[in-house]
């Protein structure tokens, strides 16, 4: 690279290159994701993608884009559903310890062993208490 044009056109193509491989991996994984497409035009997709790859990617993005943001938006939100879910299935208290004796109960099972000090069984108390 004699020249900083050089260097400019070089990281140009590398920019496509990689914007590319990001329109390309998102094709793949929106037809492994939909579930209306046969097995045989995900295949005739894929050996298309493989012979023809940036035609393919176009025209799959063209023809298929709205699917392919439905099915998007549609996965994150049984990932945030999924989440949230997890959250709060950990952040729940255990089971029957719904009441303030209940909770009490628990602080001091935790402050006789050793878990937490006399003033965290304090400050639990006066919250179960409150």
């Amino acid at each position: 690279m004699n020249d900083v044009w050089d260097f400019v056109l070089v990281m140009l193509w590398a920019f496509f290159f990689v914007a590319y491989l990001i329109v390309l991996f998102n094709v793949i994984a929106d037809l492994f994701r939909d579930h209306e497409l046969s097995g045989w035009l995900k295949a005739v997709w894929l050996l298309f993608l493989i012979f023809v790859p940036a035609l393919t990617a176009l025209v799959y993005v063209i023809f298929r884009g709205r699917g392919m943001t439905e099915r998007s938006i549609a996965a994150a939100e049984r990932s945030r559903r999924a989440t949230e879910s997890y959250i709060r299935e950990v952040a729940a208290t255990p089971a029957g310890a719904a009441g303030p004796a209940d909770q009490i109960a628990i602080a001091k099972a935790l402050l006789d062993e050793g878990t937490i000090s006399a003033e965290e069984f304090e400050v639990l108390k006066a919250k179960a208490l409150a």
